[in-house]
């Protein structure tokens, strides 16, 4: 069996669509799937850990880094910048490891410039009444920042035809499910499957 360079995912969504709670899902049910920490500048939320949800540095710390050429991508979303470390991404898919990343659409874009063969998901919540009542109902913002991403949200969904695949987030079970199933399908590719198995294949011919 050859050592293949490991496969990079990026999932994007609008602010409320469930990406977060998705990704941990998928996290737990495939352990071979790693999650790229992205830097930010925002505060963390309350359940939010150092080093293993964000690493959170100051605006600062997180312009050196940037003028230092550390990020693979970076970008402003609603006042806070973020950042994906450029080193470790490379690194790990060198190595093997399938990385996941979770993402807004600007990020996708610069990730799909350095990293053309990355596969890349967005999704959608079941309407926009739906992402109104999951904004609300999180409470971790005032009124005025739910409108906010609201307007954001429509402004993200006109990226969506740069993705490869769209996920309707109505039932979290149901999406995890769709999934999990284009990662297996991407894991099963015949350009990956043929270099990662060229000895078999050439032992069978």
């Amino acid at each position: 069996m050859t050592k293949t360079a490991g496969c990079l995912f990026i999932i994007s969504a609008p602010s409320g669509a469930g990406k977060t709670s998705l990704v941990k899902a998928l996290l737990q049910s495939d352990r071979s799937l790693s999650l790229s920490i992205s830097h930010t500048t925002r505060e963390p939320r309350a359940d939010e850990i150092n080093g293993k949800d964000y690493y959170f540095v100051s605006k600062a710390t997180f312009q050196e880094m940037l003028a230092n050429g550390e990020f693979l991508e970076s970008a402003e979303v609603y006042g806070n910048l973020y950042g994906t470390s450029q080193r470790w991404i490379h690194t790990a898919v060198a190595s093997g490891q399938d990385i996941l990343l979770e993402i807004d659409c600007q990020g996708a874009q610069q990730i799909r410039q350095v990293f053309p063969q990355s596969i890349s998901v967005f999704i959608l919540p079941p309407s926009i009444d739906v992402l109104a009542t999951r904004l609300k109902t999180r409470a971790q913002d005032d009124l005025a920042v739910i409108q906010k991403r609201l307007a954001a949200a429509r402004e993200e969904v006109g990226h969506i035809s740069e993705f490869d695949y769209v996920i309707i987030n109505n039932k979290l079970e149901e999406a995890l499910s769709d999934l999990i199933c284009i990662i297996t399908a991407v894991r099963l590719s015949k350009v990956r499957q043929l270099l990662k198995y060229e000895s078999l294949i050439n032992q069978l011919l």
